[in-house]
């Protein structure tokens, strides 16, 4: 990976056709116990403790400073000002566009594409056929690195006969990019994302296989150019492969601030945080033995935020300048809009967040499933901008 990313490793040791062609929108109190240091790669692994009841934490201010709901919704009418957009199917993806007042969102088990923006009826931009089966559907969802010359958009998706990266773009059909990402009966979901140098990163999920051989798509964090080739700067010119050992990837989020990249996944035994680096992947950055079902992440300027979907919450960490997790973690928006899926960053410094509680084990309100917009924490844990 180029740039401050490898820069990081090396500290740390380091087609389908749409139903129709897409049109796509112009730019317009908790206990803790603090984690040991120098015990193993980036610190040791911190733990979160299985004994410890859940706190009653108050959730941050809204984009407008506004709290978290007052009212109970009605069918599709959500007071909660938070809330952008209801009565969606469960989210797979969001990718904020560049006004930061809107996204483009993926419903994973449909593939639909809809636009949303607050006070307006969700719009349809494509729709993706796609197989949901074995954790699949449309899981990745991520603008062009220059979507406001190009309009292009970046899609993860599980097809009948493998998982692949597609692109979509107004008036075309969707055109493959990268394919024959091997698809099994469990771990079928990925997650997209657009490092600093403007390559894709790929997260793919295991297929079920417990060891893909090193040169499957499989269980991997791939790193490939916007023609699904192998970026420039991998380790191996030839291959996409940044880096291997993924079992169900949750999400990829990029600190653009410091060039670092994250991603989630969920394992067996445990849920786990990894710095992306170059080889093999790296021991747990941050684990949860509990497993509460990590999904998408979000950074920025060192602090993490992780989509959970059991504790339905947020969960924040904090990073120091050489990526070792310091400080006490914080668990935002606990059972107040029930299992979170996707998490991106807006380019406004928000935090995009959508829900699955239509989903097997959610408990869904009459307004589900729900795409919220919040502020933060900053890094230093002050709830403002």
């Amino acid at each position: 990976m180029g740039g401050r990313v490898r820069r990081a490793a090396a500290a740390a040791l380091l087609v389908l056709t749409l139903g129709g062609c897409a049109t796509f929108p112009e730019q317009g109190p908790r206990e803790w116990r603090e984690q040991l240091e120098g015990a193993g790669e980036l610190g040791g692994p911190p733990v979160v403790p299985e004994d410890t009841p859940p706190p009653q934490t108050p959730q941050p201010p809204g984009p407008e400073g506004q709290g978290g709901p007052q009212q109970v919704p009605s069918g599709c009418q959500d007071p909660d000002p938070q809330v952008i957009a209801t009565c969606l199917e469960p989210v797979g993806a969001i990718a904020v566009l560049p006004d930061a007042a809107s996204a483009l969102v993926g419903e994973r088990q449909t593939g639909r594409v809809l636009r949303v923006e607050q006070g307006s009826e969700p719009q349809l931009v494509a729709t993706v056929p796609v197989d949901a089966a074995g954790g699949g559907g449309l899981s990745g969802l991520v603008l062009s690195p220059s979507y406001i010359e190009d309009q292009l958009v970046y899609a993860y998706i599980t097809t009948p006969q493998d998982n692949r990266v597609v692109r979509l773009a107004a008036g075309e059909p969707p055109k493959p990019v990268l394919t024959g990402i091997p698809r099994g009966p469990v771990n079928n979901g990925g997650a997209l994302a657009v490092d600093e140098d403007g390559s894709l990163l790929v997260a793919t999920g295991n297929a079920g296989q417990a060891t893909p051989p090193p040169d499957s798509l499989a269980g991997k964090l791939l790193r490939i150019d916007l023609q699904g080739r192998p970026a420039k700067g991998n380790l191996d010119p030839l291959s996409p492969t940044m880096s291997s050992g993924l079992q169900s990837p949750g999400g990829i989020c990029v600190d653009p601030r410091r060039g670092t990249a994250w991603v989630t996944d969920r394992r067996a035994g445990e849920d786990a945080l990894h710095l992306i680096v170059p080889g093999p992947l790296p021991s747990p950055a941050w684990r949860w033995p509990d497993r509460p079902g990590v999904a998408g992440c979000t950074a920025q300027d060192g602090a993490v935020a992780v989509a959970q979907m059991r504790p339905e919450s947020l969960f924040v960490i904090r990073s120091d300048a050489k990526n070792l997790f310091v400080g006490a973690p914080e668990t935002l928006l606990q059972e107040t809009y029930g299992r979170l899926s996707a998490a991106t960053l807006a380019p406004d410094g928000l935090v995009w967040l959508g829900t699955v509680n239509k989903a097997g084990g959610g408990q869904p309100v009459s307004s589900d499933d729900r795409v919220i917009r919040i502020q933060p924490l900053a890094a230093g844990g002050d709830h403002r901008q």
